[in-house]
């Protein structure tokens, strides 16, 4: 059994026994699996499985399922990260901050960072003179920034979605 606990004052949030561990590392390696076969594949008739996964969804264990492209098939091929670092870290100017990164699609990723840099986004675009057209136009007037420091992805070794279950 496992139980995963959100903060000091919610001992017990989500429990998940073996099956429901069998469902969710499943549903990860082949998010695309039809419910009967998931059933079968974790030893269950079809909708004892569908009403785990339906109580794993709301329980927000499975967030949702996604098909991932491939970035060059659609000419996307500069892959870049650049550190951004604010003025002051006031909550006002990081939530404007967090929510213009929301407003563009060029930015998939963003973290919030301790360390030298304040917030770290990756950003795809389809050449590096869009990515300086993308840097001088909109990352340098997010607000609050200060400074940005791009780096460019030679190679991708490895991109998983997957969790270590």
């Amino acid at each position: 059994m496992l139980i995963l606990e959100l903060n000091s004052n919610y001992k017990i949030l989500i429990v998940m026994d073996a099956t429901d561990l069998k469902i969710v590392r499943f549903l990860q390696a082949h998010p695309e699996i039809s419910m009967s076969d998931l059933a079968e594949k974790v030893g269950l008739s079809q909708t004892p499985c569908w009403r785990r996964v339906k109580k794993l969804e709301g329980d927000g264990v499975i967030s949702g399922r996604a098909v991932i492209l491939d970035p060059k098939s659609f000419g996307i091929v500069v892959d870049v990260v650049a550190h951004l670092r604010v003025a002051r870290q006031e909550e006002e100017t990081l939530e404007a901050l967090e929510a213009a990164v929301q407003t563009h699609p060029e930015i998939v990723e963003c973290f919030s960072m301790s360390g030298e840099s304040d917030y770290m986004l990756r950003v795809m675009s389809s050449s590096i003179e869009d990515y300086e057209k993308f840097l001088k136009k909109t990352l340098v007037h997010l607000p609050g920034v200060t400074g940005v420091n791009s780096s460019f992805v030679l190679k991708r070794v490895k991109l998983t979605t997957d969790l270590p279950l």
